[in-house]
Order: C-alpha cells, then sequence, then structure tokens
C-alpha cells in the first residue's frame, strides 16, 4: 500500500464519526496509525498522524449532520481551530476542546517541532457521542464549543486521564464493560461543560455519583503511597460522609468496598514494580512500603492471598522470564 492509499484509507476512518474534508501535504509518504474502539454509542479513536487539515463546511452539514459531538485531547503537536466568524483558537499537549456536527469548522493539525522526525507528529485521542446523550442542550454550550480546557487541573484533568486511561486499556476490555465505561466519559465530559456553564444541576444526580467515584479512584491512585490513606481520609478530601462514600462506591464498583479497592491497587502497582528489572535491586519491603504498605508481614500476607504465591517468589519467576500465576 502506498503512501496515497494509505492517507484514504485513514481519511475514510476518521470520516465514520468526524465527517469532514480531510488534505495533507504528506499524502504521497503518508504514515498514520488509527486505533478506534466501540464503547456503545461512543467511539473512541486514538491517532497519529503528520500535518493535516479537517474542514467542515456548511454544504457538507445541510448535506448530514450525524448529531455528534467530537472531543478531542491533545497529546502532542498543535491544532488551530476556526469556527464561523469566531476568533482562530489554538491548543498545544494536554488541551481538550469540543466541536458539534452542525457547526462548520476548520481544523489545522500540525506537528511537534524538535520531535525526532522531519515534519513532527500529531498525537491525539478523542471521543464522538451522539449529542443526545449530554444532558446540556446544545444551545447552552455555544461559548463552550471550540474553547480550550486545560487538562492539567480539576474536572479536566480527571477527564484527560480517563481518556488516556481508555485506550491504554482498550486491548482488553470485555464487551460488557464498554458501554459502561462510555457512559462515565460522558459524564465526566456533562460535569465538566456544566461546571463552566454553572449549571451543575442539569447533570442527573446518577451521572454525578459516577463521576464523583472516578474522582475518588484518582485522588486513591495519585495517594497510594500514604500509609494513612483509608476511607475516612477519602471522604474528608472529598467533604462527604464516610457512609456515604461507601454506599456510592459499591454501588459503583459491583460491591467492592473502597478499603478492599486501594488495598487492591497498592499490590498491582508492587506487582508490576516487582517484575520490573530496574527495580531488582530494591529489597521487597522497601517496594511494600513504596505503595503505601509499611510492614512487611502485612504485605507478603496480602500478596499471597491475591495472586497465591509469595512475593519473593512472583520477583523470582518475572525476572528469570517464566511468568507468575495468578496474575
Amino acid at each position: 500500500m502506498d503512501g496515497k492509499e494509505r492517507f484514504d484509507c485513514w481519511r475514510e476512518l476518521i470520516g465514520r464519526s468526524r465527517a469532514s474534508e480531510v488534505t495533507s501535504a504528506h499524502t504521497e509518504d503518508f504514515e498514520a496509525e488509527m486505533r478506534r474502539l466501540e464503547l456503545g454509542p461512543v467511539t473512541l479513536l486514538r491517532t497519529s498522524f503528520p500535518a493535516a487539515r479537517f474542514r467542515r463546511t456548511a454544504r457538507m452539514v445541510r448535506q448530514t449532520d450525524p448529531e455528534v459531538y467530537n472531543l478531542t485531547l491533545l497529546l502532542d503537536g498543535g491544532m488551530a481551530l476556526t469556527q464561523d466568524a469566531d476568533p482562530t483558537t489554538a491548543f498545544g499537549p494536554g488541551d481538550l476542546h469540543l466541536v458539534h456536527s452542525s457547526r462548520p469548522f476548520d481544523l489545522r493539525a500540525f506537528g511537534a517541532r524538535g520531535s525526532g522526525r522531519e515534519e513532527g507528529r500529531v498525537e491525539a485521542v478523542g471521543i464522538d457521542f451522539p449529542v443526545s446523550m449530554l444532558p446540556l442542550p446544545p444551545h447552552r454550550l455555544r461559548n463552550v464549543l471550540g474553547r480550550g480546557f486545560s487538562g492539567r487541573e480539576g474536572t479536566s484533568a480527571l477527564l484527560a486521564e480517563f481518556l488516556v486511561g481508555l485506550d491504554r486499556q482498550a486491548a482488553v476490555l470485555g464487551p460488557a464493560e464498554a458501554p459502561r465505561l462510555g457512559a462515565v466519559v460522558v459524564d465526566l465530559v456533562a460535569t465538566l461543560l456544566a461546571r463552566e456553564l454553572d449549571a451543575e444541576a442539569a447533570v442527573p444526580e446518577d451521572a454525578r455519583r459516577r463521576v464523583m467515584v472516578e474522582e475518588v479512584r484518582a485522588f486513591i491512585r495519585r495517594n497510594l503511597h500514604d500509609p494513612e490513606l483509608t476511607p475516612s481520609v477519602v471522604a474528608s478530601a472529598h467533604h462527604i460522609s464516610v457512609s456515604y462514600l461507601h454506599r456510592v462506591f459499591t454501588q459503583q464498583s459491583e460491591g467492592e468496598t473502597v478499603a478492599a479497592w486501594i488495598r487492591g491497587q497498592r499490590l498491582e502497582r508492587a506487582c508490576r514494580d516487582l517484575a520490573n528489572p530496574a527495580l531488582c535491586t530494591m529489597p521487597i519491603h522497601a517496594v511494600a512500603a513504596r505503595w503505601g504498605i509499611p510492614r512487611a508481614s502485612d504485605f507478603s500476607r496480602a500478596f499471597q492471598a491475591a495472586y497465591g504465591l509469595p512475593p519473593s517468589e512472583h520477583r523470582q519467576r518475572a525476572l528469570s522470564g517464566s511468568g507468575a500465576s495468578g496474575e
């Protein structure tokens, strides 16, 4: 397949949920990567490509409008978006933006300079979902469509982390998990936009609960190293009672408690570190302490219960290349 054929194939895949005129100065030697994951009615796209231009014209909107939102998280490179007579908005790595298929746009994407490739690459992950999934009416979003949101703080950071995590787990997601995760990522988008518009009451209570649980999980992941991390600490950080935290978390986690999830996350990370050749000289008790389990006996007992063998044997098997059972 030559560069032109690769470009046509990539453009066709993009167009399935992001209908636009796509052009590039690199069609003769075009090389791109694309991963597409269906999450119920939500589509996750992860792509890497050279500089390109995406234009959705007024004529295209009149001809067909699938009534979808396209959310993009830029990972590397740059983008410049122009909608109607609005000023052009520039986006850099870590920025999120949302467009509506019923509104014409002109999006230019260009690769990062000094990225090691002559022309640079654009790296992005995003989702496409029906307008009907968002509890906020389209007319309320006029002032946020096409605007940049930094994915480094608040709900934007949680959304960015969730998108990247979905992409990393794409190969192992089961068919039963996919629609639920698609709903959660749209809940995160709705919460972000509602907070920007001071319209949080428009987000259904069950969606707010799902987002709160994702915020709790993100907080736990950031603080696993702290041996004092307990359900009480988590509840206090989110200004809710322990009983409410337990009730909502277990409802959203198929019965798993907060304490059990914390323990499982700590063991998972310790298990990974024990199998890492770069950490082979780190004592096992230090690996455990690194993830918030300071007592070696507690770690050994919990690890064996979770994985069916002592941590020392897991490390030996992993580093010898034979693999460990129970992972």
